[in-house]
């Protein structure tokens, strides 16, 4: 009920993934690194592109527009129309 053994391989055989059977001792320390590493590189590009973006129509004040939370240009416009607002008042 257990599907047998580990099948015969030649031990001559070299991968970079470990070849069969691999299950390296610090495997679970391994993916935590490279999860932090792609992490924090996906973190730079987005903030090298928020700081990049530029717009020459700003999106409507009440509709959901997702990079209005990160853009610098809309949080600056969005807070010069809400001065204003107050400054009517």
């Amino acid at each position: 009920m257990g599907g047998g053994g580990k099948i015969p391989y030649p031990k001559h055989v070299w991968s970079p993934a470990g070849g069969w059977y691999a299950q390296p001792a610090n495997w679970k320390a391994n993916t935590a690194i490279m999860g932090a590493v792609l992490l924090s590189i996906t973190g730079m590009a987005w903030m090298v592109s928020a700081n990049r973006e530029h717009r020459d129509k700003m999106p409507e004040p009440n509709s959901f527009f997702p990079s209005r939370y990160w853009s610098k240009q809309i949080i600056e416009h969005e807070r010069k129309l809400k001065e204003q607002k107050e400054s009517e008042r």
